[in-house]
């Protein structure tokens, strides 16, 4: 296996072939159509092949090619089941796996980064990588003092090559669009190298995870693994074992599913409120179920290489907006969102119309608990992507703020884990407990009659 490809020509031209792949396998499904096979049975092949293409290009890329497949993973609940199938595999192969680099890579990056011995901070170093990811793998080793821990070592050029996959990708970011339908490209693109510096620099994501494991320390229901050693290009952190969450969408049982996804929706929401940060990775490969004999299962959360600072929790207008449009006050939902920028100075719409827009949206917080499925996911993405849709014509029209590009791909990416899980969930129990601006506040008299009839 060679080492991750560094030189821009040659990153360049694996990626600018996939578009003319695509091209040829058009072809090849018209001429196997001339030859009569149906429409129905060469379109599953074609969507096949591509997948298979797509995928392996990206995941020997690694770089930003990868970390553009893993974060389009998240989202393939959204695509048609006809589409969905081909590529499903394909996606999930991406969140815990990609090619790795030679073992005299690794060890010439540990012995620049940690010293020529080393070797002498481990009882056990394990030279065959544990995981892959997009910019570095991860070893299995013993730290002198005993402890199991896992070894993340940086691709050497991953920058040079998270820049250039991702600035090569935007240029047929359109030929990408019929990966996810309704979804625009390019954005997320845009905003994956915007968070290039953030995830090579080891000693932020270091401080990221050190807080939560700090903060997390005793919780019941998430485990944080504690920072063990930082250098450049080598984070070094405790070990946990458990179910990859990839393994719980494909095989788990009902019971795991449900309590996967309802400790996935408390970390979303609780994380910021507790720490001040967003963990903005949300693939299924970053999380773990970990049996516990008290709460039946905890959640194990991995990777705090791309986080949001949020020194507040989320922001108020989150929650006030979302408690409003479930009172259906659609005159003050429609006022919040023109003062944080959603809907710029220059539009006018209808505040009823914006609150139909949002309603089905927001379904999982309409009812005490909801089941979150591929085909609600699907038929989310069909109304707001259809062009002969009111909902695509309204959608066009509002604006996504800066401040909120993060925390929007976050939420999205999560719930598109939730329908891959299939969980019931209750959503609102979260917000109420967690989300700023969701839960009414009691008026102090309220609260004083509360506390004398205790």
């Amino acid at each position: 296996m060679s080492d991750l490809p560094r030189k821009a020509v040659t990153r360049t031209a694996k990626l600018a072939a996939l578009p003319l792949g695509f091209a040829g396998r058009a072809t090849w499904g018209l001429g196997k159509r001339i030859g009569g096979k149906s429409a129905e049975i060469v379109g599953r092949e074609l969507q096949q092949r591509t997948a298979e293409q797509l995928f392996k290009v990206l995941g020997e890329l690694k770089g930003g090619a990868m970390k553009f497949g893993q974060a389009l993973s998240v989202f393939e609940s959204a695509l048609p089941e006809e589409v969905a199938g081909p590529y499903r595999a394909a996606l999930t192969k991406l969140q815990e796996a990609a090619p790795p680099m030679p073992t005299r890579t690794v060890h010439a990056v540990l012995a620049e980064r940690l010293g020529e011995d080393w070797r002498d901070l481990f009882q056990e170093f394990t030279d065959k990588p544990a995981a892959a990811a997009s910019i570095g793998q991860v070893h299995r080793a013993v730290w002198a003092d005993g402890r199991e821990v896992a070894v993340k070592v940086q691709y050497p050029g991953a920058g040079e090559a998270l820049l250039s996959d991702l600035t090569q990708l935007s240029r047929f970011a359109r030929l990408l669009g019929p990966l996810i339908p309704g979804m625009d490209i390019k954005p997320l693109i845009a905003e994956l190298r915007d968070r290039v510096s953030e995830e090579l620099d080891y000693g932020l994501e270091a401080q990221a995870q050190q807080a939560h494991a700090e903060e997390f320390a005793d919780d019941p229901d998430v485990v944080v693994p504690q920072v063990v050693h930082q250098s450049e290009q080598v984070l070094v952190t405790e070990w946990i074992d458990g179910t990859p969450l990839s393994e719980v969408i494909s095989d788990g049982t009902q019971e795991q599913r449900d309590r996967a996804g309802q400790l996935l929706a408390r970390f979303l929401f609780s994380g910021p409120a507790r720490t001040g940060l967003l963990h903005a990775d949300p693939h299924p490969g970053n999380f773990r179920l970990l049996p516990d004999e008290k709460s039946g299962w905890r959640l194990g959360v991995l990777d705090f290489g791309t986080v949001d600072r949020l020194p507040g929790g989320l922001p108020v207008p989150i929650g006030a907006s979302l408690r409003m449009t479930l009172e259906g006050e659609a005159d003050a939902v429609y006022e919040m969102l023109c003062e944080e920028g959603f809907v710029k100075e220059s539009v006018d719409l209808e505040p009823d119309a914006v609150l139909d827009y949002l309603l089905p949206i927001i379904e999982p917080m309409l009812v005490d608990e909801f089941t979150f499925t591929r085909g609600w996911m699907r038929s989310q993405a069909a109304r707001v992507g259809d062009p002969r849709s009111p909902a695509y014509q309204l959608g066009k029209q509002l604006n996504l703020p800066p401040s909120y590009l993060l925390i929007h791909r976050v939420t999205l990416s999560t719930i598109g884990v939730l329908c891959q899980l299939g969980s019931t969930v209750r959503m609102r129990d979260e917000l109420e407990e967690w989300l700023p601006g969701f839960a009414v506040e009691a008026e102090p008299e309220e609260e004083a009659e509360a506390g004398a009839e205790a």
